[in-house]
């Protein structure tokens, strides 16, 4: 049975999920996000030449208008940047009778594309795309994406918006002729995704259960991380997925949910140009630029997950980091050497191959293939050493796939760690209802590893080939260097894995209070992170720490 979502029920939708009266909004913040870091170590990334669009939905504060275009001017964007879209029509001239402006498009484009904002510190994630497609999320669900979908040409496509907590029950309510479920609503957002190769990022909402659109399989859901936030805990209502799948630095998830777009548009430019190898379309792949955002993510105090919940309720995989996902990109595409066939269920040892992937970060894009009798493990051997001996290494992996266009359910996808000298499970993400899997080891034994991406054969596959994107780091724990200078002292640490900061402490008798206080901003030097104290600083000691630490 279809059910049709009609026009009445589309008043649910809110822009933004907050609040006009009591909103605190603090800026941007690019020393948590790696922006700055990122900036400092790269040329030329601001999304140049990248289409984006940004759905709005009506916020009313305008009676009697569609509320949901930007003002160039409160951008500082151009005003041959935007075309504008509803149902009253399009317009690519600003002011148009199409619509109006309001301040939550405004903001919203400020942390994505702009390079001014009232209370910013630094200009949007991606101040140089090439344009920006604003359009009525009313006009765009009927009319782009429900049952003839229609391609906007955009491959990444904001949406800080929500249909609120929607019923998963498919019974319309008393007096109504019908109503869009969780499901049907994640169903269209999926496959116009999967037909189009489009990266939807959607706002996950406010306090409460995730909504969609950001419930889509194929959609990255963005929770809002700082003191105070409004913003939605999974999992989904539907099937307890993981949603969230990360987080940014704001009040409200209307605002972080920007950062991380224009984080995707720097890297589909940054892939394009070549930053991740010759294989351009694969570096670009929606899947591709969602492993390596979630796999580049900073985990905060309290984060945790388990083999059959892949991502934190609270945060996904963490706090976006341009800089750390950059990085793994900039490590190229690697591709497996050894595929192995067992039979269903049965177990999938370490491989014996002695060829090795050469970097400890990159990614690849590939293709597993099971059959109706046997599973299929793709394996990635790495020696995890260094100069350093025994030190510990921060590891990560990210394995995202689609759902398929037309498809209700999910091929099983997994993910393992093995330690290949005594063939122990090291870790491993096995949930059976996401469509990510992630794995996390803040401490891992320096060792040759098989990573293994696992696909369920059998008769009630979905298809016997899934193509996937993997993301990978295996970084060495960074180490606080103290050296002087003249009269000053500079500590420098390895600015990649980001998200690591300097505290000090006047004295280390009894419990001392460690604080970042009285410690200058910053430099980044020759893919170093350095902080120069002055000879008057009176602190004794120095560590380096990280949230989850």
């Amino acid at each position: 049975m279809t059910f049709k979502l009609g026009p009445a029920p589309f008043k649910s939708l809110v822009c933004g999920c907050f609040s006009i009266l009591n909103l605190t909004l603090p800026a941007q913040d690019d020393d948590l996000t790696g922006i700055k870091i990122f900036r400092a170590a790269t040329t030329n990334l601001y999304g140049s030449g990248i289409r984006v669009a940004q759905v709005e939905a009506d916020g009313g504060e305008t009676a009697g208008a569609q509320t949901f275009e930007v003002n160039p001017t409160n951008t500082g964007s151009p005003n041959t940047l935007f075309t504008y879209m509803s149902a009253a029509g399009t317009n690519s001239v600003y002011p148009n009778s199409v619509g109006v402006a309001a301040y939550h498009p405004e903001r919203v484009g400020q942390f994505f594309y702009g390079t001014v904002g009232p209370g910013q510190t630094a200009d949007g994630v991606a101040t140089n795309v090439a344009h920006v497609d604003l359009v009525d999320a009313n006009f765009f669900y009927t009319e782009k994406v429900e049952f003839s979908p229609v391609n906007l040409g955009d491959p990444v496509i904001n949406q800080s918006y929500s249909y609120g907590n929607v019923s998963t029950n498919a019974i319309p309510p008393a007096g109504q002729i019908s109503v869009d479920t969780q499901q049907s609503l994640d169903t269209h957002f999926d496959n116009y995704a999967a037909q189009f190769g489009v990266l939807f990022v959607a706002a996950a909402g406010q306090t409460g259960t995730p909504a969609p659109p950001a419930t889509g399989y194929n959609a990255i859901s963005v929770a809002a991380y700082s003191s105070g936030a409004d913003s939605a805990t999974g999992p989904t209502m539907d099937n307890g997925r993981c949603k969230p799948d990360i987080s940014a630095p704001d009040a409200n998830t209307s605002f972080a949910a920007p950062q991380v777009a224009g984080a995707a548009a720097v890297l589909m430019q940054a892939g394009l140009r070549g930053d991740g190898g010759p294989n351009t379309n694969a570096a670009v792949n929606m899947r591709t630029l969602k492993a390596l955002l979630l796999n580049g993510a900073v985990k905060p105090a309290g984060w945790t997950n388990s083999a059959k919940t892949p991502l934190d309720a609270r945060s996904g995989a963490g706090m976006l980091n341009l800089y750390n996902s950059y990085r793994q990109l900039a490590g190229g595409r690697h591709t497996n050497f050894v595929v192995t066939s067992v039979t269903a269920t049965a177990a999938h040892p370490p491989a014996t191959a002695t060829n090795t992937i050469g970097v400890l970060s990159g990614w690849d894009f590939n293709t597993n293939n099971s059959t109706a009798t046997a599973d299929a493990v793709n394996h990635y051997c790495f020696n995890v050493t260094n100069s350093a001996g025994k030190a510990n290494f921060l590891a990560s992996a990210t394995l995202v796939w689609n759902r398929q266009n037309g498809i209700s359910t999910i091929n099983n996808l997994r993910l393992y760690l093995y330690n290949t000298a005594n063939s122990n499970l090291v870790a491993c993400s096995t949930s059976v209802v996401n469509n990510v899997q992630h794995l996390w080891l803040p401490q891992l034994a320096p060792g040759r590893y098989d990573l293994q991406v696992w696909k369920a054969g059998g008769t009630g596959i979905v298809s016997t080939a899934e193509p996937y994107a993997l993301a990978f780091a295996f970084v060495p724990m960074p180490k606080l260097t103290i050296s002087k200078n003249g009269t000053n002292t500079t500590l420098s640490w390895p600015a990649y894995p980001a998200g690591f900061v300097p505290q000090g402490v006047g004295g280390i008798m009894g419990s001392p209070a460690w604080s970042t206080n009285n410690l200058l901003p910053l430099i980044i030097t020759n893919q170093q992170a350095m902080v120069v104290l002055s000879a008057t600083n009176k602190m004794q000691a120095y560590r380096l720490v990280s949230p989850n630490f």
